[in-house]
């Protein structure tokens, strides 16, 4: 589908006769494809150990939802399944769909993932506005394949607009959880409202054109127009891909500076790093950024672009999707993503969270490829 709907392994002859003419991403004696069926191996395999690794518990036997592993998962996965002749969502997509429905349906019940009595104000506000549109994005874009909209997803619509800030300075926005890590808790308030306009775009049945909520969506156009030009680089990616699903967020010309901007930061062997993309952050213990290409970057640069319209046969397009291609781990499955905040060992548990993110958004641009 197009939107949230999303992967394969694929060969793509074009991408192959483009690095003969535009230079070789990074490995030239590997085979320009990718692997469909390893990729959901190791997607699973990760959300599995999410879904029970204590740290991430919450009460009601529920899990919390991360930007990093949950979130990516939930908009990649589907996209895997025609290549894997599934039928319908996985066993641990339906686990990972239960626990979400689960707490829209108690979400006066529920405690918030980090509550103010634990970890001190707001973070109850924090959690309850970041939650609501997680929440939100994940039930819309599943239901957008059926055209309809589930009673779940559009409770999970209300709760999200029930906490949308409507006074202040980010008025328009929702709090949004601040644990001083980029890209997704550190100055992250206008990345959740650029999620809460694709969870609107996204939901089925001319949703974003309901009555009641044309004022909410007032101060959200509002929100994101006025404090775009503030924001680090990876954040107007990602408005530039919620722009193609919500009508008014950027202009023509607005879309093609962003591109510009975005394609301006490609780097010789076709690939993008993030470190470029988020303006003058430092890691919190004073190592250097990681400057090399990373799977994250170019898979949402690359996926933000086709969404944008791009054809795949511009360029530079063809040339990030390209490193995409060669630089899949063979083994894991995985495309490789650095820590912003601090130097991280790739095999841990944590160290993987860039890289959770970066195979589901590698699989999100390769399949708008396919």
């Amino acid at each position: 589908m197009k939107g949230i709907t999303f992967g394969t392994g694929i060969m793509v002859a074009c991408l192959v006769a483009s690095l003969l003419t535009l230079g070789k991403p990074s490995s030239p004696s590997e085979s320009a494809s990718w692997n469909g069926k390893a990729a959901a191996a190791y997607l699973d395999g990760r959300l599995t150990w999410w879904m029970a690794w204590p740290v991430a518990a919450r009460d009601h036997g529920t899990f919390c939802i991360s930007c990093h592993t949950v979130l990516p998962y939930a908009m990649a996965r589907p996209a895997l399944r025609a290549s894997l002749r599934e039928q319908d969502a996985s066993p641990i997509e339906r686990q990972l769909l239960d626990n979400v429905r689960k707490r829209v349906r108690m979400w006066k019940e529920v405690e918030p993932f980090y509550p103010d009595e634990k970890r001190g104000v707001p973070k109850t506000a924090e959690s309850r506005g970041t939650e609501s549109i997680l929440n939100a994005l994940i039930l819309a874009g599943y239901d957008a394949p059926t055209g309809k909209l589930s009673p779940e997803a559009r409770l999970a619509l209300d709760n999200m607009w029930g906490q949308q800030l409507a006074t202040g300075e980010a008025r328009g926005a929702w709090s949004w959880l601040q644990f001083h890590n980029q890209p997704w808790e550190g100055d992250s308030q206008y990345y959740g409202a650029t999620l809460a306009a694709l969870a609107v775009g996204v939901a089925p049945g001319d949703y974003r054109s309901a009555p009641e909520i044309q004022e909410n969506m007032k101060l959200l156009r509002a929100y994101l127009v006025r404090e775009r030009e503030a924001q680090v680089l990876i954040n107007q990616v990602v408005l530039l891909w919620a722009s193609t699903k919500v009508p008014n967020l950027l202009t023509g010309a607005q879309q093609k500076s962003i591109m510009d901007e975005a394609l301006s930061k490609q780097q010789a062997d076709g690939g993008f790093s993030l470190s470029s993309f988020v303006g003058a952050w430092k890691r919190q213990d004073g190592t250097p950024l990681e400057t090399r290409s990373d799977g994250y970057a170019t898979g949402v640069v690359t996926f933000a672009l086709q969404e944008a319209g791009v054809r795949r046969d511009q360029p530079q397009l063809n040339r990030g999707l390209a490193w995409l291609l060669l630089n899949q781990d063979k083994t894991e499955g995985r495309w490789l993503a650095y820590s912003l905040n601090k130097q991280r060992d790739l095999s841990s548990d944590t160290g993987r969270f860039m890289s959770d993110a970066a195979t589901a958004y590698a699989v999100l641009a390769l399949q708008g490829a396919n």
